[in-house]
Parts: structure tokens; sequence; C-alpha cells
């Protein structure tokens, strides 16, 4: 049953102003170290790819500067590959995913590939846990031009500099905290009611409505069934309120949204979705479960290519 109650911060039905902005930024704590979790991962793979910083966010530059990790053999008779990671800080498995990819299997890959990972987009986010940044901003909705996110106009300048790229995997997350804290938080910000919905037990992606790629999505369901169980659909035929056009697949309009999945005017696109929360899955095999979406789609990008 749909359910509404009110969030701690702010009037109901009245959006947030700066105040409410500013008392619920007060509110976050910093609950682990991007310098710990995220920068030696980074580092420790310098020998292998060559690491750039193609930003740092102002709130502080030195303890959030921001990487992308990239194939030492680029050449531009190659396609290109982009992975985001972390564009939602406190979806750990993106982050944590797209560290275990380079670390596993980027080199394997950059065979046929130019790879670029942006492991961790937010890194505010990541050691806050949370969805949006400082100012209550989602990076996840600010993919466009003059962005007030800092996080996606820096990944939004380094993917510019890429120039075409053929593949994007945008690695995500949907959590319990989705409906106990964020969704909720979403409504009192914009002045909405909150109306509570089911979280889907399992891995589901979300392709592009203007581009599906349905037999590119399938491969990477495939992959990852492997490793973690496929959300079903509800009752409805849906997953968080959008019809499943094919086992654990949902279409979203990237750039109308201003989603990271369009960043890129990439053939083949996919936002992963994996479900942390389900007893039946560990971190680890969350993690592993993104290292299989990308290179199940991956050996299909291969197949499609060499045909």
């Amino acid at each position: 049953m749909k359910t509404e109650f009110s969030y701690p911060i702010g009037t109901p039905g009245t959006p947030w102003s700066d105040t409410e902005r500013a008392q619920w930024r007060a509110e976050r704590k910093i609950h682990r170290e991007y310098s710990e979790e995220v920068l030696p991962k980074i580092n420790a793979l310098e020998e292998t790819f060559t690491i750039e910083q193609y930003g740092a966010l102002s709130y502080d530059p030195k303890r959030y500067p921001l990487y992308c990790i990239k194939s030492q053999q680029w050449h531009p008779a190659k396609p290109t590959v982009l992975i985001t990671g972390g564009v939602h800080g406190y979806e750990t498995s993106g982050v944590q995913g797209a560290l275990e990819f380079a670390k596993q299997r980027m080199e394997h890959y950059s065979q046929y590939f130019n790879i670029v990972v942006a492991p961790c987009v937010s890194p505010w986010g990541y050691e806050t846990i949370n969805r949006w940044n400082p100012l209550a901003i989602d990076p996840n909705r600010s993919f466009y031009p003059n962005s007030p996110s800092e996080e996606a106009a820096s990944l939004r300048k380094m993917v510019a500099e890429l120039g075409d790229v053929l593949v994007h995997f945008d690695l995500h997350e949907t959590t319990d905290t989705d409906e106990s804290e964020f969704r909720p938080a979403l409504a009192a910000r914009d002045g909405e009611a909150y109306i509570e919905e089911a979280v889907p037990d399992g891995f589901y992606t979300v392709g592009d409505s203007e581009n599906p790629q349905l037999d590119f999505q399938a491969a990477v369901i495939n992959s990852v069934a492997k490793v973690t169980h496929i959300a079903p659909a509800d009752d409805n035929g849906e997953i968080i309120g959008s019809n499943v056009v094919q086992n654990g697949v949902i279409l979203y309009p990237m750039v109308k949204l201003g989603l990271c999945g369009g960043v890129t005017n990439c053939q083949f696109g996919t936002t992963t979705e994996v479900y942390p929360d389900s007893p039946k899955v560990t971190d680890h095999e969350c993690n592993q479960a993104q290292v299989a979406a990308i290179t199940g789609g991956l050996d299909y990008v291969i197949n499609y290519l060499n045909k």
C-alpha cells in the first residue's frame, strides 16, 4: 500500500529555501573516507593505466579531486568505452565495481577498446552516503549545459574531450534507503507529497528510450544473472514505476531527464541497478555484478563489431 509521511526538514507543501538546504547540509555526516577507500585503489593502477585528474570539487578541492583511469595504449582507430560510477555517491558498488573492473578486466578489454573509467563522480556523496551534493542537487538529474552540479559539469567537460564514445556503462544501485531517506527528502525539497513505492529485489538495467538496444541490454542481464538474481516485474508489470520491456530492463529518456546515461551520444549505453540490501547477496557479489554487467556488454559489442 502506498503511504505518505513528512520529512523532518521544511514545511510540507513548501519547496526548500536556502535555509532548509543549509539545515540539511549541516546534518550530513562523514561516514567513510574517499582518501582511504577510493583514491588508494586508483593510485594502485598507475603502472598499468594512465591516471588523469579531470577536476576537483570546490567544496574542498584537496579532499575531493576527481580522477579517471584511461587505457595506456590509446589509439584513434579503437572505439571508446566510458564507465562511470558513484554519480550517486551512496551507491557503493557503482564505485567499487568500477574499480574492480579496472583492476580485474580493463587490461584485457583494452586490446579492443580505448577505455575511460571515472569511478567516483561524487566523492562528497560517497563520504556522506548521500544521493545529492552539498547543495541538495542531484548530480544524476544535472547532465545538461550550465549544470548547477559541479560533479556533472566536470564529467561533461571530460567526456566532451574524448570525442566519440561507442559504449557507456553508468553503474548504480537501488537501495532500501531510496524509500526511507532519499525519495522523502526529494519530495520535501520540492514541496511535494511523498508516496512510498516498492524497492525491486534484484538487478535491473535502464536503457535509453530513444535508443534502447535491447539485445545489448539482454547481454548485460544474462551476464549478471550468473552472479546475482534479476529483479522481477511487480504486479503492474513495472520496476520503479516503469514498464518492464524485457527481463530486467526498463527505459528512461536519458537526455530529457538530465541523466548521466545521456552524457554521450553512444550507440550502446546502459545504467545498471544493483540491489545491495537483498539477503541473497554480499557486497562482493554486488561489486562482481557490476563487473559482469560491463564484461557482458563489452563481449556483445565485440561480437557485434566483428559481424
